[in-house]
């Protein structure tokens, strides 16, 4: 079969992708077009993929996986050697491992590698061992899948992938550091074919030729590929199994076949029980004892369970006493041996000593308990002790572990100090991860983790050591671009390749709406989707040609658009031309004139905002900063009242009036108190009934002085002429007197031409009847008798001034003799005080006083001690 990559490896261009996300223009895009040619790692994988069947191949992608990874690393210049972390060069010296990870170093990095581990082993084994060791037997392990190379296998030269060429010549056609042969590798699995593609990285894929080769079971034979040829038919396997009788009945396998698990019933050995077993278990002991009779007659089977016939009696023959000193024969089975009566002299358990018993049966002592002289394991101690008795001390070993950082530490160690348990954890060269592995001597191993870098799309990658991914170029992918824009223009951008990193910028209108209505008239700046975070891309500084252009992701500028504003008060003929983002409120000057919240009054402050600015209307236009009314209330009440209403200016009715209104009844005795509302809305009628005290009026009469007959009751006393009263009437001297009717009366004034309302209350009825005889002459007597009243003198009580004089003399002495007492008390106190703080002052200088020289005793005291301690300290 020819090789089915051969010419196309060998020599095709260089792959060139128009994928570059700093392209923006369609000028870059249409140029590399023209230079676009077909993927390396599809045109050497195409062969193997078309003539792999459906069943095998998912495995050859496995296979193939990992050199189309190496393949894209080396095209993408990601190649990192993961001993020292630089980039691998196409003209660099290399060597790959070929066991197991197959991964590509630096040859000077690898023979570094390979001489420190050879060195630290050999010191490590000098430490360890009393015999030097052979060189060769030396093993380096590989830094990343730690396969174990012997020293000889060290590389001392440069070849190539295939190892058939040394020191291959680069060449800009072929892949770098391969010689762009075929491989002719022997391929994995030994089945005598070889590698057809060309000089390759990484593992050979499987064998793709075309064999004959039964299945597992043996019963069916296809043509199928070489790598693999072992396959399975699917039918029941059929073997005999190892019983001899049951076939298998499992799918055709590999391997062999499973033991038996068929049902039945088998003896045990001994032919006493019977169990229902699987047929791979048939031959089982249970745990019954034997119990048969021996030969001898007198002994039965100690054995358990078991097959064929038992042993003679082992009792018979010759037989010694317990110690093997005396021999005995002929004694009978059923007869002890007697004890010989020697020192029975087997050796114990330590293996040095012998038991000092007299012979005895049974087994020896089991600790040895003879005293000898021991010295511990690290020779730092010797004692006596039992020989069964291990000694140790408790010295801490100090030697240095082979890590060189920590100490041993071991209780009584025998100076072969065990490696070192503590785990390294230094800081790796990848400087994302910490070595993991137990303390060593040494640099650490590198990190072993691989790093994959891919397209958006995920499938153009490539996986580089861990550490060095940040200083990697993005893949290149020639496939579509499947991010969605976030712009919103998704279905009217212009497509573009897969790439690493953001999208380029959008290039239509944005044409997004504004809060106000307006629409943004500049080019799209809407969000990018962001790149994979795995890899990130160094960010490169771009120049904008147009000034109007704003950086892609941040939001729409201000509109630009010129709008007619009107004044903050909304009032009429005050607009001005502004820019829409820019047009700030004003006022014109003018009284604002909103209504009030009472609805009754005008804001008289000057032009400001209103609470609404989108209506006009009257009953939308209250505005949140126009004055408060602080005016009082000045509405009519419905029904009239005359209290004005308490409240300040409101909108809206007053409430009702509540003010307590005082109304006497219609007589004036008493007085009523209502509630202005409740008394206004009464008809005149119920007023009045209402206003009535209900009992006699109180009112005088207007032609007399008696009260009036009638119940409380309004407008003037009914019939005053007509008053039935009693009133007892007098002569001129008061000596003759009479009852007559106050209506009599009145007409009897009437008569005498006098008007009885001018006519006091203590004269009314005087004088109406005419004296008699008596009167005049009693009236005379009493007339002389005044003649002759004369009136007291009156008695002036003269002041005692001898008294009064003395009393004050006395109080005088008195106040005199309290201040010169007062005074001499003042000066008492002010002396005791002077004492009191004396005192103080002579108990606070004592207390000083003999503070400092008992400081000064225990200084001198202390320095007595201390000269003491040195004369005996210079004695020593």
């Amino acid at each position: 079969m020819p090789p089915p990559s051969a010419t196309p490896l060998r020599r095709s261009p260089p792959l060139l992708s128009d994928s570059d996300s700093d392209s923006d223009s369609p000028s870059a895009t249409n140029s590399s077009a023209n230079h676009r040619h077909t993927d390396l790692s599809s045109s050497i994988f195409q062969s193997y993929i078309s003539h792999s069947n459906s069943v095998n191949h998912g495995r050859l992608d496995q296979d193939l996986e990992k050199i189309q990874s190496f393949l894209t690393s080396s095209r993408s210049g990601a190649l990192s050697c993961l001993i020292c972390l630089e980039r691998i060069k196409p003209l660099d010296p290399t060597w790959s491992c070929s066991s197991r990870c197959f991964a590509i170093f630096h040859l000077l990095c690898i023979q570094s590698w390979a001489r420190q581990s050879t060195t630290l082993a050999a010191s490590r084994a000098v430490l360890r061992a009393a015999v030097i060791p052979d060189e060769n037997s030396f093993v380096w392990p590989c830094p990343k899948c730690r396969i174990e190379y012997p020293k000889s296998q060290t590389p001392k030269n440069y070849y190539c992938f295939c190892g058939k060429v040394q020191d291959p010549e680069s060449d800009p056609w072929i892949l770098p550091h391969s010689c762009g042969e075929i491989c002719r590798r022997a391929l994995k699995y030994n089945c005598g074919h070889y590698c057809l593609l060309l000089c390759h990285p990484g593992p050979c894929p499987t064998c793709p030729k075309l064999v004959r080769n039964k299945c597992f079971c043996g019963k069916v034979e296809d043509a199928r590929r070489c790598g693999f040829k072992n396959f399975s038919c699917d039918g029941v396997c059929g073997k005999l199994l190892e019983c001899g009788v049951h076939k298998c009945v499992d799918i055709c396998h590999n391997g062999s076949c499973h033991p038996c698990r068929e049902k039945g019933v088998y003896r045990c050995q001994c032919g006493k029980m019977e169990i229902e077993r699987a047929c791979c278990e048939r031959d089982f002991r249970c745990e019954n004892p034997c119990n048969k009779m021996l030969g001898c007659g007198r002994h039965v089977c100690t054995r358990g369970c078991h097959e064929g016939d038992c042993k003679d009696c082992p009792l018979q023959g010759k037989r010694t006493c317990p110690c093997g000193k005396n021999v005995y024969e002929g004694t009978p089975c059923d007869v002890a041996v007697p004890l010989c009566g020697a020192t029975c002299d087997k050796l114990l358990s330590c293996g040095f000593h012998r038991c000092p018993e007299r012979c005895h049966r049974g087994p020896c002592i089991e600790t040895c308990r003879t005293v000898v002289t021991k010295s511990c394991r690290c020779g730092s101690l010797k004692k006596q002790v039992p020989c069964f008795q291990e000694l140790t001390c408790e010295r801490k070993c100090l030697k240095v572990r082979d890590c060189e950082r920590h100490a041993c530490k071991r209780r009584c160690c025998d100076g072969d100090c065990p490696p070192c348990s503590e785990v390294c954890d230094k800081r790796l060269r990848c400087r994302n991860h910490k070595c993991p592995a137990p303390c060593h001597r040494g640099s650490c191993a590198p990190c072993p983790l691989m790093v994959r870098i891919s397209c958006s799309c995920g499938e153009t990658y490539f996986e580089v050591p861990c550490g060095t991914e940040a200083e990697q170029k993005p893949p290149k992918c020639p496939k579509r671009c499947r991010i969605a824009p976030l712009c919103g223009h998704g279905p009217k951008c212009k497509p573009h390749r897969c790439h690493y990193g953001p999208c380029p910028t959008c290039q239509l209108i944005c044409d997004e709406e504004y809060l106000c209505g307006h629409k943004c008239k500049l080019r799209c700046h809407g969000p990018k989707p962001p790149p994979l975070p795995e890899f990130t891309l160094k960010p490169k500084k771009k120049k904008f040609n147009h000034q109007g252009d704003v950086i892609p992701g941040s939001p729409c500028p201000p509109c630009s658009e010129v709008v007619l504003r009107q004044c903050v008060g909304l009032h009429i003929g005050a607009e001005k031309m502004m820019v829409c983002s820019k047009s700030a409120e004003f006022s014109c000057g003018n009284l604002c004139g909103n209504p009030l919240s009472c609805g009754n009054h005008y804001c008289t402050y000057e032009c400001h905002s209103l609470k609404s600015s989108s209506s006009k209307s009257d009953s939308l236009r209250m505005g949140n900063s126009c004055e408060e009314c602080c005016l009082p209330c000045h509405k009519e009440r419905d029904p009239a009242c005359p209290h004005p209403c308490p409240q300040p200016c409101h909108p809206g009715e007053c409430p009702s009036c509540k003010t307590l209104i005082k109304r006497s009844c219609h007589c004036g005795s008493m007085v009523h108190v209502f509630e202005c509302i409740n008394f206004n809305q009464m008809s005149e009628k119920e007023q009045m009934d209402v206003r009535s005290c209900k009992g006699p009026c109180h009112r005088k009469l207007q032609n007399c002085y008696h009260l009036c007959p009638e119940m409380c009751h309004p407008g003037p006393c009914p019939s005053p002429d007509t008053c039935s009263k009693k009133v007892t009437v007098r002569c001129g001297c008061q000596t003759i007197k009479k009852e007559w009717l106050c209506q009599n009366v009145q007409e009897a004034y009437h008569k005498a031409g006098c008007d009885p309302r001018d006519v006091s209350k203590n004269q009314y009825g005087l004088g109406l009847l005419p004296c008699g005889d008596d009167c005049k002459s009693k009236l005379k007597v009493t007339d002389t008798g005044l003649h002759f009243r004369n009136a007291k003198p009156r008695e002036v009580k003269e002041l005692d001034t001898t008294n009064n004089v003395a009393k004050r003399r006395k109080r005088k002495q008195r106040v005199i003799e309290d201040e010169k007492i007062s005074r001499f008390q003042r000066i008492v106190a002010e002396f005791q005080r002077f004492l009191l703080y004396l005192i103080v002052a002579l108990v606070m200088v004592a207390l000083a006083y003999f503070s400092y020289r008992g400081l000064m005793q225990l200084s001198d005291w202390m320095n007595d001690i201390e000269t003491r301690q040195r004369r005996r300290y210079s004695r020593i």
